[in-house]
């Protein structure tokens, strides 16, 4: 029973993660069916998922963390290495956005001009392509294409962490897990719409934009199977378990990614696409949600 309870527990982790993951698809397909690109619900639905990824990578992940490290190497040696944990988490994550451009940052924000020509029969023409300051003729097109495509590689680099944040927490508790898995969906919606801009302005191909946008989503299950059954493999001893010890530094990385994640990446996407105090009131809203979700769990 014990058996076909962490199996059941790992089909639960692996399907938020496939879920979390799958949202950059989502939004590929937002980007082409709507009329018109709702920048106020993604101002919303962004602020609200740092909320709920600020809130519980404090009061649930890092004291997670913190209780496996104490636990095994004591109180102060334990909060130290819980600490270097966290920041390792943070420097992790820093590392691989300072690998992308700013200039061609998957995360930077698409007017409505820019999208326009996404929702439209026809492929964008070089004027098009012009109006909307992508390029001023067809010789360009070869540079959109390798920024598409770089851009799409990036995401799927940087989905790495965040599947893992995912599985993680719904392998120590599903119910957490729902609620990380969501957040990350949600700031996978507005990353799923970035990707197929620069692909679709590129190729003038929706079906090859959505493809591209939805492959750099999967990289969030697959990075988390392998780091799975790397630790098991490697770290996990005779029975396959992996060490509390061990736990509790990814748990503390976790927090940290999730952190920088939620101050790098959410807010200010929240703030370009949000109006007034639409940010403010997705992150109360999100952390107010996580709190009363763990409160009536506990």
């Amino acid at each position: 029973m014990r058996y076909s309870r962490g199996v059941k527990g790992l089909g639960i982790a692996f399907g938020l993660t496939v879920f979390a993951g799958m949202a950059t698809g989502v939004g590929s397909v937002i980007a082409f069916a709507a009329k018109r690109t709702n920048t106020r619900f993604l101002g919303l639905a962004t602020g609200f998922s740092a909320g709920v990824m600020l809130y519980v990578s404090f009061v649930e992940i890092f004291l997670k963390g913190a209780e496996r490290l104490t636990a095994a190497y004591g109180e102060q040696r334990g909060d130290w290495i819980n600490a270097a944990a966290f920041f390792g988490g943070i420097l992790l994550i820093g590392a691989i956005d300072m690998l992308v451009p700013a200039r061609e940052n998957p995360h930077e924000t698409h007017s409505e001009e820019e999208s326009a020509p996404l929702h439209g029969s026809p492929p964008p023409s070089p004027g098009a392509l012009a109006a909307a300051g992508r390029g001023e003729d067809q010789a360009r097109h070869g540079k959109l294409l390798r920024m598409g495509l770089f851009t799409a590689a990036a995401i799927a680099i940087h989905n790495l962490p965040e599947g893992l944040a995912t599985f993680l927490a719904a392998l120590e508790d599903p119910a957490l897990g729902v609620a990380i898995a969501i957040a990350i969906a949600l700031h996978n919606i507005p990353e799923g719409i970035s990707v197929s801009v620069p692909i679709f302005y590129a190729t003038g191909d929706r079906k090859k934009a959505f493809l591209y946008s939805f492959l750099s989503g999967l990289a969030e299950p697959v990075g988390a199977g392998i780091a799975y059954l790397f630790l098991r493999l490697f770290m996990g001893g005779s029975t396959g378990a992996i060490p509390p010890p061990v736990m509790g530094i990814l748990f503390s990385g976790v927090a940290g990614i999730m952190v920088y994640i939620s101050l790098d990446e959410l807010l200010p996407t929240s703030r370009a696409y949000g109006r007034g105090h639409d940010s403010i009131l997705g992150l109360i809203g999100g952390m107010l949600v996580m709190a009363l979700s763990l409160l009536l769990l506990k």
